[in-house]
């Protein structure tokens, strides 16, 4: 019988040994979900908690290097790598996550074990690293969508990654998952708020640029508007006292949208005033800032721009045109006049010689200047309001005052577009000569 005793014993003692030993893993994995847990609890900032993940699990399982890469999907079932963190305990290169194990991973949202990555079956296409021997991926998952990955490379005692190493990344995986997510969509509604900040002041400024107020002319009303399609945009209309009885009206329309074409639309201001204080024709002023801005703007980067002079005292109005839409001239005894001349853009070539236009104001014309916001507005079947519309909005509205007639334009345009968001920039600039 005492042999039997004795063996009761020996089992007894390697029961209790192997016991003593989950016990003690168990706590060890509690300190450690604990530790992280107050560490990454602590953070709004995604690169600093990801270190922490990565150091706690390096750690944990007895790893050489970790790295977290977050992911998210693209068209298909293939995915995009957004951000990568990596930390090293060795003098080894950092190993980067192959494609293939973040399909696998996409495909199968569990964690993956190899231990020997040159002979695994699932994995032959993959020229691995010769310093990889072994490593262990986890999925940081959220309402079951793979948002990153968790990888930790070469178990420093030589071995090979086991189940128990499996279980317990996949833990501090799960606990970190929604903790990293929200830092990272924290970080980016902190940046959009700064962007829309940035384009806040960037209307602020713009608006700045427009004129104030419309220019107070004896005999004559006039008024101007421009409706950015974003917050800031790439039209720009302006108001110019050169003295002698003249004013400078100008209204251009640069390419592209937002904050790039509110800084073309900037220069190109700058550049026209410029070049109006010395007293130039229209022609020569297109001219001149047209080199300027062929040497100051990016090849792909233009501007439409309608530049006139108004001498008052003779009711003369002379314009030249660089690509920008054809204004067009009301009176009431005459058929509305399309001003027909029209040369390029604006820095499309360092050198071009634009050409003038004169007209002659008499009572109760009006000039109407707009940028093809206005034409090119689409109804839902993607009919533009045209020419014809502007046309005959102004010949039924005649007798309103500049301010008024705008308005009804904008109303009428909006009322043609209907449901469709405003596509491009609208600005138009009146001239009306009033009845002496």
């Amino acid at each position: 019988m005492v042999p039997n005793s004795m063996n009761e014993e020996k089992f007894n003692k390697s029961s209790l040994l192997k016991e003593n030993q989950r016990l003690r893993r168990a706590v060890e994995e509690l300190s450690i979900l604990n530790d992280l847990a107050r560490e990454i609890g602590a953070s709004v900032n995604s690169e600093e908690i990801m270190k922490k993940v990565i150091h706690r699990s390096i750690r944990a399982v007895h790893a050489e290097q970790g790295m977290i890469t977050l992911v998210e999907p693209q068209s298909g079932d293939s995915m995009q790598t957004l951000i990568r963190s990596m930390v090293s305990s060795s003098e080894h290169q950092a190993f980067h996550l192959d494609q293939a194990l973040l399909g696998w991973m996409h495909l199968n949202k569990r964690p993956l074990v190899i231990n020997e990555p040159k002979s695994d079956s699932r994995f032959k296409g993959i020229q691995w690293d010769k310093s990889i021997q072994s490593l262990l991926c986890v999925p940081l998952l959220i309402k079951s969508e793979l948002k990153g990955i968790l990888t930790v490379y070469n178990k420093r005692d030589g071995g090979g990654f086991n189940e128990d190493d499996q279980k317990l990344l996949a833990i501090i995986a799960g606990q970190s998952a929604q903790v990293v997510e929200n830092a990272r969509l924290y970080e980016k509604e902190q940046d959009l708020l700064r962007v829309q900040e940035e384009l806040r002041l960037a209307r602020e400024i713009q608006t700045g640029l427009l004129p104030k107020t419309a220019p107070n002319i004896p005999g004559y009303d006039i008024a101007g508007k421009s409706l950015p399609a974003q917050l800031v945009g790439g039209d720009y209309y302006d108001f110019i006292s050169p003295g002698e009885n003249r004013l400078i009206v100008c209204l251009g329309d640069v390419s592209g949208k937002g904050l790039p074409a509110a800084l073309l639309m900037a220069n190109l201001q700058a550049t026209i005033r410029g070049q109006s204080l010395e007293n130039c024709s229209p022609k020569l002023c297109l001219e001149r800032s047209n080199r300027l801005l062929f040497h100051s703007t990016a090849s792909n980067k233009f501007a439409t721009f309608f530049y006139g002079i108004l001498d008052f005292k003779k009711h003369q109005f002379c314009s030249a045109n660089a690509g920008h839409d054809r204004p067009i001239l009301f009176s009431k005894s005459k058929n509305p006049k399309i001003l027909q001349d029209a040369g390029i853009a604006l820095s499309f070539l360092e050198k071009y010689s634009y050409s003038e236009t004169s007209i002659s104001f008499t009572d109760n014309d009006i000039l109407l200047i707009y940028s093809d916001g206005i034409s090119e507005a689409m109804d839902t079947a993607e009919n533009e309001f045209g020419e014809e519309g502007i046309i005959k909005i102004v010949s039924e509205n005649m007798e309103l005052p500049a301010t008024a007639l705008i308005d009804t334009i904008i109303s009428a345009v909006k009322k043609h577009s209907g449901n469709r968001p405003q596509m491009d920039d609208m600005t138009m600039v009146v001239i009306k000569k009033l009845s002496a």
